[in-house]
C-alpha cells in the first residue's frame, strides 16, 4: 500500500510516506515547525517527500490528513491541500482524528511492550480548555474509541470510561507544560495515569490508515472535511471583562 500523511494541527508540521517495494513497506519521513509556516512549507516538503520515495501522486492508494481537532489554520491547510492533491491525482483521502493519532503515537513510543490499554489523548486547545477523547488498543493492536473528541476543562480530565479501569490508562498531549498538574487534577487517588508528551505524527497515522481503510473511512476530495469541535475561537470583550472583575474581587476578599 502507498500512501501520503501530513498533519499540521500543532505547533508541529509532520509528513510521511510509505511506499511497499517487493512486499516490504518503506517509509519516509519529515518534521518542522508547524504554525503560520506550514501553509507554505506543506506543498514543497510533501513533494520532496514523494520524490525521495520514487512515487507520484497518481500511485497513492489515499492521502492521509489530520483532521483535528487542533488549531483552526493548520486544520484547514492540512484539509485543502489534501483535496487539492487527491482531487487533481484522483486519489482517495483518509481523514485521521488528531487524538487517535496522539494515542498511536504514545502506543508506539511508550507502550510497545504493552498489550492493551487505554490512552486519553489530550491536545491544547486554548482558552482555558483541551480536547481530550479515550481510546483502548488490543492485542491485534486495533483501536476502538470509548470517548469521543470532546472539550474539557484541565481539571476535568478523567478516566472515561470509567469501566476501563481494569485496564493500564496513560494520559498523553501537549498539554502537559501548559496545564501542569492542573491535568487531571479532580481525578481520584485510584486513577492516577502515567503522563507523556506526544504529538499526532504522520507515521502514526500510516500505522492507523490500513485499519481505517478497512473500515471503509476513506472518502473523495469533495467530502473531506476538518473536525473543529469547537465553533468559537475567540472570548468576547465582555467575557474578557467579566473574568477581570471575578479576579478582582476574588483578590479583594
Amino acid at each position: 500500500m502507498n500512501l501520503l500523511a501530513f498533519d499540521t494541527g500543532t505547533e508541529s508540521m509532520s509528513i510521511a510516506v510509505a511506499r511497499t517495494v517487493d512486499g516490504q513497506v518503506r517509509q519516509w519521513q519529515y518534521s518542522a515547525a508547524g504554525g503560520a509556516k506550514a501553509s507554505t512549507d506543506l506543498i514543497p516538503a510533501i513533494l520532496d517527500l514523494l520524490h525521495q520515495a520514487g512515487l507520484r501522486l497518481q500511485e497513492l492508494d489515499a492521502i492521509c490528513f489530520g483532521a483535528g481537532p487542533g488549531s483552526f489554520t493548520g486544520l484547514r491547510t492540512a484539509c485543502s491541500v489534501a483535496q487539492g492533491l487527491a482531487f487533481g491525482a484522483g486519489v482517495a483521502v483518509l481523514p485521521v482524528d488528531s487524538l487517535l493519532a496522539v494515542a498511536e503515537e504514545t502506543r508506539h513510543t511508550a507502550w510497545a511492550q504493552q498489550p492493551s490499554g487505554v490512552v486519553t489523548a489530550l491536545l491544547d486547545a486554548r482558552m482555558d480548555e483541551l480536547y481530550g477523547a479515550t481510546y483502548a488498543w488490543d492485542a491485534q493492536g486495533h483501536w476502538t474509541e470509548l470517548r469521543a473528541s470532546t472539550l474539557v476543562r484541565p481539571e476535568n480530565v478523567a478516566r472515561w470510561p470509567a469501566d476501563a479501569s481494569t485496564e493500564p490508562w496513560l494520559l498523553a498531549g501537549n498539554v502537559f507544560s501548559v496545564y501542569g498538574e492542573r491535568v487531571a487534577a479532580d481525578a481520584p487517588a485510584s486513577a492516577s495515569a502515567q503522563r507523556i508528551a506526544a504529538l499526532p505524527t504522520a507515521s502514526a497515522m500510516l500505522r492507523l490508515a490500513p485499519q481505517l481503510i478497512a473500515a471503509g473511512r476513506t472518502v473523495a476530495a469533495e467530502h473531506a472535511w476538518p473536525s473543529y469541535i469547537r465553533d468559537k475561537v475567540a472570548k468576547t470583550t465582555a467575557e474578557r471583562m467579566a473574568e477581570k472583575a471575578a479576579i478582582a474581587a476574588g483578590n479583594g476578599r
